[in-house]
């Protein structure tokens, strides 16, 4: 057969494409074949976890010790980075770019943090897995008699997973690997509440106190004796045990030194923290100094608003007036609630100003439960889930009233309901397309500097009513650039508690006890302090690039919606969206 010039041009041209085409195909199943693996590696590892999010999953026969688990989860993660390496990233279309991104920095992280052992420390001042069985409980919902059947299995568990845990920490302990003991005093007292001699008064048995009216009264009975049976024999056994072990062995053996660096391999434990907590490529030297002139100009702003009062006093003055007069405090935790509440649904009106899309999911405000609130943060927001009956929640910490100043529950509010983590959290849950480990993945440098991005959008909304609430509003925006400061001084250059305190009791206006906890949390918890201030300073260095660039094209409810419409994800990923979003709309 005779070809004409045309035919033989058009010939080459399929057989040039058909491999890349080919490829492109290979290299998109290669990556989520992995993705696919590593998810339901993940849910096995974690049958908990598994459950909670209704996954169903097969255990194996044998169940493996906690240390097992490491080992086991760092060669499974090795093995998927060799084979992610075969992957071209310029094969894959721009949202499989993302995904790989995301998966990849996730799957390096993992491994680091095995190599490094951070897993021998298993709590945090104010957490740990022992805290996670009060926000299981708290957060599980009742649909049908079988729910009961499998929380009730749950408690059965804990005083496994209180020995398996014990057993990583006595780990620790030999190898130097532990809490500082400088934040162990009085750790028992979120341990001790959970050891009672009728299990009817168990937080853990709330949910057996009022069950469904319709059902059957032999049913309730049986599962109310069941849930007793295994809050005797496993939850108060398991608190009890691990109570014992806090006081009479981890505490008294735990290390004396202070910071992360300290720690054997301290200093790469500490990059790898900070790596993971801002995504992006910084030195603690480098954060340390943003956050010194974050400090400096929040000052500035804070002094000017002093001056506009014209309070007769220094600095440290306006500070202790604001911690110690009464017009700033709630006399019960039902008013401090109702503040909170209020201020919710005012926010709620102005959402529209500022964002296109909004979710559909609503949320409520409860105050954090008794058996965490004495070391607990001054709020929290707890997800909710459509497909589980469940509205979000924004806790209010209403222990200690007269630590809860009211000048701040605007900017509170604002970050942790909306439109700070509910709206974003809630947002994100409804994508379509998404890969199950995106849905279910927070990375805090986006989340929290999501957060604290709205407390300062606050102002454009006109939240802050009074010269004490805008206060209000950047005594925790220091707050947020004094944790630059003090978590990389803590961590990276030697400094002492005392010094971190009277560093953030000096510069802000939260009350001494809040203060004294956070520097617990950040001595306990290297890194995660950084997210805040890194991600909210990206938010409004990427605002301000569209603004500058777009002119009069940019929508800032547009832009909003941009941010918020992948889910959580690297500051290095968003960078790139928003640059990707201005070169579209300047074309």
């Amino acid at each position: 057969m005779l070809f004409n010039l045309r035919s033989i041009l058009l010939l080459l041209l399929v057989i040039s494409i058909s491999p890349t085409i080919s490829a492109q195909d290979s290299h998109s199943e290669k990556l989520y074949q992995l993705i696919d693996e590593d998810w339901s590696f993940r849910m096995k590892m974690n049958p908990g976890w598994a459950t909670s999010l209704g996954e169903t999953v097969k255990e194996g026969k044998q169940k493996m010790s906690t240390i097992e688990k490491e080992k086991t989860k760092a060669a499974f993660w090795r093995d998927i980075m060799d084979r992610l390496d075969y992957i071209k990233l310029d094969s894959l279309n721009k949202k499989e770019q993302i995904d790989y991104k995301i998966f990849r920095f996730i799957t390096e992280n993992d491994v680091r943090q095995i190599a490094l052992e951070s897993y021998l420390i298993p709590i945090q001042s104010d957490g740990g897995f022992h805290i996670d069985y009060v926000y299981m409980a708290n957060g599980y919902r009742f649909n049908k008699d079988e729910d009961y059947v499998k929380y009730i299995s749950k408690l059965s568990e804990f005083k496994s997973i209180a020995e398996d845990n014990i057993n990583v920490m006595k780990l620790g302990l030999e190898k130097g690997i532990t809490m500082p003991q400088i934040v162990l005093d009085n750790y028992e007292s979120s341990i001790d509440v959970h050891v009672v001699t009728d299990p009817e008064e168990s937080f853990f048995y709330k949910a057996f106190k009022n069950m469904p009216a319709d059902m059957a009264p032999a049913t309730k009975q049986k599962l109310q004796a069941k849930a007793k049976d295994a809050i005797q024999k496993s939850i108060v056994p398991g608190y009890k045990m691990f109570s014992d072990f806090m006081k009479n062995e981890y505490r008294p053996k735990a290390r004396k030194t202070l910071g992360a660096s300290q720690l054997p391999n301290g200093k790469s434990y500490y990059q790898q923290q900070v790596d993971y907590y801002t995504t992006l490529n910084k030195s603690a030297d480098e954060i340390h100094q943003i956050g010194v002139k974050e400090v400096s100009r929040i000052r500035r702003e804070m002094d000017e608003i002093i001056k506009e009062i014209d309070f007769d006093g220094s600095f440290e003055d306006f500070l202790k007036f604001l911690r110690t007069d009464p017009q700033f405090y709630c006399d019960t935790p039902d008013c401090l609630l109702k503040e909170a509440t209020f201020l919710s649904k005012k926010i709620d009106g102005l959402l529209p100003k500022v964002f296109k899309k909004l979710p559909r999911l609503p949320y409520g405000v409860q105050p954090v439960p008794d058996a965490i609130a004495p070391k607990y943060t001054t709020g929290r927001y707890i997800p909710g889930s459509a497909a589980d009956f469940k509205s979000g929640t924004y806790w209010v910490n209403t222990y200690d009233l007269k630590s809860r100043p009211l000048y701040v529950l605007p900017a509170l509010t604002l970050h942790e309901a909306v439109p700070g983590h509910h709206l974003q959290i809630s947002l994100a849950a409804e994508i379509k397309g998404l890969p199950k480990f995106r849905k279910h993945t927070y990375l805090s440098c986006y989340g929290e500097g999501w957060a604290l991005y709205c407390e300062y959008l606050g102002e454009e909304l006109g939240m802050y009513s009074t010269p004490y609430e805008r206060f209000g509003r950047l005594t925790y925006e220091m707050w947020r650039a004094c944790r630059l400061v003090v978590d990389t001084g803590i961590h990276s250059k030697g400094w002492s508690r005392d010094k971190a305190l009277n560093y953030l009791v000096s510069n802000t206006a939260l009350s001494l006890h809040e203060c004294n906890t956070e520097i617990d949390r950040y001595i306990g918890w290297p890194g995660q302090a950084l997210s805040y201030k890194i991600g909210e300073l990206k938010i409004k260095e990427l605002r301000k690039r569209a603004e500058d660039k777009l002119g009069k094209k940019f929508d800032l409810r547009a832009f909003h919606d941009l941010i918020l419409s992948q889910g959580s994800v690297p500051l290095f990923i968003l960078e790139d969206m928003v640059d990707d979003w201005i070169a579209g709309m300047t074309r």
